[in-house]
């Protein structure tokens, strides 16, 4: 795949080249709200658009308390418009991130760019000032989503890189963010070398960019990689990156805002309750504090938003890399996997993969090694090949007809899981199921088959109103 099978890998490598791009080729899947809108109108438009079936890409040029910035949000919720963004239609989704990404291309340090419009620093930053949103009711306050948090790795740190990663942040005073680290993330290890150094963290905070760059800050990678490289990749050419001007960090030259700053190890603040994957709002949080000494702004700069919650973006965002690496390391080991898919029902515990079983325990087998690969994941649906499993109505129905309980279902406890599963024990360990709903060996019965001219008839019978 090169960069001109991707139309939305923009030169520009920015979020509004991206947008206009998109709107024209795709003009019924972006909805702008000129009505006037709240601030947690915005999460239940999204809501209400979900419970429809939509996954519209929303722009809301008129929400109070942003200053007259432009909102642009719902952008991952859709995953046919990841998979245009890589050029490919969803059933092609995890091939094409992986290939994609194992394309890693350094970025390319260029002298300005514009984010560089407008600087602000020292005593005139106000972080006040900044478009900000509250999601919901039950969170603390307006929060920033999208926030990428840019760091570098000490010179000479053995197995060591710069590292990309999303963190919430809460406006705590004129030049000060609230944030959370995530306590086993790279941020925070790379947050531990600067403490045994007796030195706070130079970071910055992108907000808001090409999809590709926020695509790539999302994956899961080891400490080596360095995601913007991985951006690279995904774009099919260097990611153009300016130096920030206090602390040299390199950021994307297109970006929307940027807040270059520090994070001191000795400093906290509180932060929370806010809406997490889990649909429950939560306070778990590092409480760490980001000092800002610049802000960079493009003129007229987009606000990009991501809905947090257990809203389809959120998930999709976090969970489309894992996916696409469980994918191919699943069937690079087991070539009987047909599909992996993660349903946003399950949020980041439930896992479907379906399978063509060459022989017994197999399915097990496969479970097994995606309970043990992916840490969030609880449960594991095994089928059979020819049942969709992007559909939660079909996996459902296998349950319901291939699975005996005593025989089909095995579970695992004692494992670590995710620190914001509500059902974790106070130790935060889990247990982990695996449900193999795939038909066995000895199972005699066919499905009933419908011939497809007869329903594309149908189709043709109700889409004229005859029926």
């Amino acid at each position: 795949m090169t960069a001109i099978e991707r139309p939305y890998a923009a030169v520009e490598q920015d979020l509004r080249g991206f947008l206009d791009a998109y709107r024209a080729a795709h003009p019924d899947d972006v909805l702008t709200v000129d009505e006037k809108l709240e601030g947690a109108d915005v999460a239940a438009l999204v809501a209400e658009l979900a419970a429809r079936g939509r996954a519209e890409l929303l722009v809301c040029p008129r929400v109070s308390g942003l200053g007259g910035t432009t909102l642009v949000t719902n952008l991952f919720a859709s995953r046919r418009r990841v998979a245009r963004l890589l050029g490919t239609e969803p059933a092609g989704l995890h091939h094409a991130y992986q290939q994609a990404a194992a394309r890693r291309t350094a970025p390319r340090v260029v002298p300005t760019g514009p984010v560089l419009d407008t600087v602000a620093e020292g005593p005139d930053v106000d972080l006040t000032t900044l478009p900000l949103l509250t999601h919901f009711d039950s969170d603390r306050g307006p929060y920033l989503t999208s926030g990428v948090i840019t760091a570098e790795a000490p010179p000479g740190t053995p197995g060591r890189s710069g590292n990309l990663s999303y963190h919430r942040a809460l406006v705590h005073s004129r030049t000060e963010l609230a944030t959370s680290l995530h306590s086993r993330g790279h941020l925070w290890q790379l947050l531990r070398l600067a403490e045994q150094r007796g030195e706070p963290l130079p970071v910055a905070m992108v907000v808001g960019a090409h999809p590709l760059f926020q695509l790539a800050a999302s994956a899961r990678v080891g400490p080596d990689v360095d995601e913007r490289e991985l951006a690279g990749g995904l774009l099919g050419g260097p990611l153009e990156v300016v130096r920030t001007p206090r602390h040299g960090i390199r950021v994307p030259a297109a970006a929307e805002l940027v807040l270059e700053g520090v994070i001191d190890p000795a400093r906290s603040a509180p932060e929370g309750p806010f809406g997490e994957f889990s649909g429950y709002s939560s306070d778990r949080s590092t409480n760490n504090v980001l000092t800002v000494h610049s802000v960079l702004r493009r003129r007229d700069a987009l606000l990009f938003d991501i809905v947090g919650g257990n809203s389809a973006e959120h998930l999709n965002l976090a969970r489309i890399p894992r996916e696409s690496e469980m994918a191919e390391q699943l069937k690079s080991r087991f070539p009987e996997a047909t599909a992996v898919h993660y349903p946003n029902s399950g949020t980041h515990f439930h896992a479907y993969v379906a399978l063509r079983q060459a022989r017994p325990g197999q399915a097990r087998q496969i479970m097994l090694a995606l309970l043990g690969w992916d840490p969030y994941l609880k449960t594991v649906v095994a089928v059979d090949e020819d049942v969709d499993i992007t559909s939660d109505q079909q996996v459902l129905w296998a349950l319901a007809t291939h699975l005996q309980p005593h025989t089909d279902v095995f579970m695992v406890d004692g494992l670590p899981g995710s620190p914001l599963d509500p059902s974790s024990t106070p130790d935060g360990t889990t247990s982990r199921m695996g449900l193999d709903a795939t038909r066995g060996p000895h199972f005699d019965a066919v499905r009933i088959r419908t011939d497809p001219a007869r329903a594309a008839r149908a189709r043709e019978l109700l889409d004229r109103g005859a029926a």
